[in-house]
């Protein structure tokens, strides 16, 4: 049994396909494939379902292939180690990114990180806080950047900024005229929303539950896939939005075709976090990564430059 053989295993789980898992691992479907069935010959027992090139994990895969991701994770800390030990700025930091911050941190974050420490590139990876937290506990990424609370069991969290919630309108908007709005307020009104998945969706709802009818009986708001999507979509008429401060005050552009209102006191807000494993030994990394998003110079957002980082 070898770490290859155990990162196929893994792999193939979350393609649920031997051609896709044969990409993702960088060799052919037959590769992989003879691999398994060694793998399989040597334990004895049948870890996949085979139909077609789909592949489905038996009972006894699935608790074997929690075991690999553990035994990967285990074997990649000691590749950490290593790396901490020569140098904790040497090497590729691997970095994700929820899809409400990562359009409007990574343009000025990517640059400026390259030329304060170049030895350090970043590999980004952006998706949503729940499939982030699973590739970070899996040794998947090193860091990642998400919204506050999230399960934090066996994680460290150094919040970076905070940032207020705004309410998108077109200009001839009945509300344009208004200094602020009342977050009860969009219940009355066609809401545009993230679909679910994104924290943020649950986050507006959560600042005006009555905007949705978790029965589905009444009328429910229109959905797009991302931020960007939406705003194109109140340009159009379809309705309102809310978004982070931070995705309007650093799209300065649209401001003619697009109005962007404050909540009346107190209104919602997020706290967005850089969370990592405790056991993840480049610190020094974790600084140098906080250190440049603070010199970002984000408009809309209120920096926490004075928050210690956490103890190990």
């Amino acid at each position: 049994m070898t770490l290859t053989e155990l990162r196929y295993l893994v792999n193939l789980d979350r393609e649920r396909h031997f051609g896709r898992a044969a990409e993702r691992s960088f060799v052919s479907q037959p590769t992989l494939s003879v691999a398994l069935k060694k793998l399989e010959d040597t334990l004895g027992v049948i870890l996949f379902e085979r139909n077609r090139g789909e592949a489905r994990p038996t009972p006894i895969g699935e608790r074997i292939i929690a075991q690999a991701k553990r035994v990967l994770a285990e074997a990649r800390l000691i590749e950490d180690l290593a790396r901490a030990g020569r140098d904790e700025l040497a090497g590729p930091l691997r970095f994700g990114a929820i899809y409400t911050v990562g359009p409007y941190l990574l343009p000025n974050l990517v640059p400026l990180l390259r030329e304060r420490v170049p030895q350090m590139p970043l590999v980004i990876e952006e998706n949503f806080t729940a499939r982030l937290l699973e590739q970070l506990r899996d040794n998947e990424l090193d860091v990642i950047c998400v919204a506050l609370p999230v399960d934090l069991n066996g994680l460290s969290a150094w919040p970076v900024y905070d940032e207020d919630f705004m309410v998108l309108m077109p200009p001839e908007h009945h509300w344009a005229k208004e200094k602020a709005i009342a977050a009860r307020e969009l219940a009355g009104e066609p809401l545009l929303l993230l679909g679910p998945g994104h924290c943020f969706r649950e986050q507006v709802i959560e600042a005006c539950p009555k905007c949705i009818d978790p029965d589905r009986d009444g009328p429910q708001p229109q959905t797009g896939s991302s931020l960007e999507t939406i705003r194109h979509m109140v340009v159009g008429g379809l309705g309102i939005t809310v978004l982070p401060q931070s995705s309007v005050d650093n799209r300065l552009e649209e401001r003619a075709r697009l109005l962007a209102k404050p909540f009346v006191p107190p209104g919602p807000h997020r706290s967005i976090a850089l969370v990592w494993r405790k056991t993840y030994p480049r610190r020094a990394a974790i600084t140098q990564l906080r250190d440049a998003i603070l010199a970002c110079g984000m408009k809309g957002v209120r920096y926490r430059p004075d928050e210690a980082m956490p103890a190990e």
